[in-house]
């Protein structure tokens, strides 16, 4: 059964930075792809940064240049370094990870990130 937790949310002041976490288990991130997305309240889930399972990265344009997704294969987690947040960058944060072999993907339970002004 594959779980995914996410962990590093909080309450930080605008241009402050967190480090969010995504642990896996019963599957790996590794040769997967995994994504980080965000929903705040009255918004649909949208797409934050994403990497392959070839390491290749994308983000969104609203987080370009402050945002870095990276993978830990050895620990098997992914992290999201949020840096020069705004306050619309409050929401919860979810990882997802598509299993390449089986098509599937899976989501943690989410993270609280508040960005106060």
């Amino acid at each position: 059964q594959v779980q995914l937790v996410e962990s590093g949310g909080g309450l930080v002041q605008a241009g402050g930075s967190l480090r969010l976490s995504c642990a896996a288990s019963g599957s790996t991130f590794r040769f997967n792809a995994v994504g980080w997305y965000r929903q705040a309240p009255g918004k649909q889930r949208e797409l934050v940064a994403g990497i392959s399972s070839f390491d290749t990265t994308n983000y969104a344009d609203s987080v370009k240049g402050r945002f870095t997704i990276s993978r830990d294969n050895a620990k098997n987690t992914v992290y999201l370094q949020m840096n020069s947040l705004k306050p619309e960058d409050t929401a919860v944060y979810y990882c997802k990870l598509n299993v390449r072999t089986t098509g599937y993907d899976y989501w943690g339970q989410g993270t609280q990130v508040t960005v106060s002004s």
